[in-house]
């Protein structure tokens, strides 16, 4: 049976996006992801991060930089029983198969788990991950950025509480 997935960016979503980041200290965590998250655990939800780290391309941190942070965050989501199932990323700069707006990560996982994209879900902060969204046919797109107004693809809302208020209703 296809499982249902809710597909997270990473720098806006999980974490306030700082540029590249890429070291602990400078991780801090979206006011509202945990609850977000535990929403979807409670519905049976894969739990995916898909994340364009083209900072790694640029030289300014480290494949294995990258690996450590990814550890932490899963470690501390692990904490309030969050599951976060795979991380997948773009190391590259441009012009490859894998970085959003290309849908190549949202594809690999639904392919890798079974992933019913209909009815998944994919929460970002950039219009390219609205388009990776679209691109790999998922129904259920959000932004959260507020420079935006909703469209026929996706909603716009300009944080997670405010998202998590408009799922619960």
């Amino acid at each position: 049976m296809k499982k249902n997935a809710l597909f997270l960016d990473r720098d806006g979503v999980i974490n306030i996006d700082k540029k590249y980041v890429h070291k602990i200290k400078d991780f801090e965590f979206c006011d509202g992801i945990f609850e977000l998250c535990e929403f979807f655990i409670q519905k049976d939800f894969l739990i995916f991060v898909v994340t364009n780290q083209s900072g790694i391309a640029r030289g300014y941190y480290t494949e294995d930089d990258f690996q450590i942070l990814s550890s932490f965050m899963k470690d501390e989501f692990y904490k309030k029983n969050i599951k976060i199932e795979k991380i997948y990323h773009c190391p590259h700069l441009k012009d490859c198969e894998c970085r959003k707006p290309k849908p190549a990560m949202l594809l690999k996982a639904q392919k890798e788990f079974d992933i019913n994209m209909e009815k998944s879900f994919f929460i970002g902060d950039n219009i390219t991950d609205m388009q990776a969204g679209i691109n790999a046919n998922i129904k259920n797109l959000f932004l959260i950025n507020e420079n935006y107004k909703d469209n026929k693809d996706y909603k716009v809302f300009k944080n997670l509480k405010e998202l998590l208020r408009y799922l619960k209703d």
